[in-house]
């Protein structure tokens, strides 16, 4: 599993049968700052992904890649490699919170 933030949308109106419906998602993968592990930055790639939880634009989402994209319900039947499985609360390294979607820390 990886930490993405949602930064758009795809629309496409030719896709194959099983695809259609899908809301498709723009997503950056998202680590910890390497310096001083005080928030979380992009990591500078870019994924397209099935929203199954309803996730919008801003958002920090838990993804996953692979195979394991297809291990929902909703996923199964799809052609994909990539899918939004979570819509993340907040991040916390030990005690400290670096990632809160209230605003805490961002």
């Amino acid at each position: 599993m990886f930490l993405a933030r949602v930064t758009g949308s795809v629309v496409s109106t030719q896709k194959v049968d099983a695809m259609v419906g899908q809301k498709l998602l723009v997503v950056e993968p998202l680590r910890v700052n390497e310096k001083d592990k005080s928030e979380l930055v992009s990591t500078g790639r870019t994924f397209i992904c099935v929203d199954t939880v309803g996730a919008g634009e801003g958002e920090v989402v838990l993804i996953v890649q692979g195979s394991s994209a297809r291990f929902t319900p909703q996923t199964k039947p799809l052609p994909i490699d990539c899918a939004i499985i979570g819509i993340v609360d907040s991040v916390h390294l030990g005690a400290k919170s670096i990632f809160d979607a209230k605003g805490g820390n961002e």
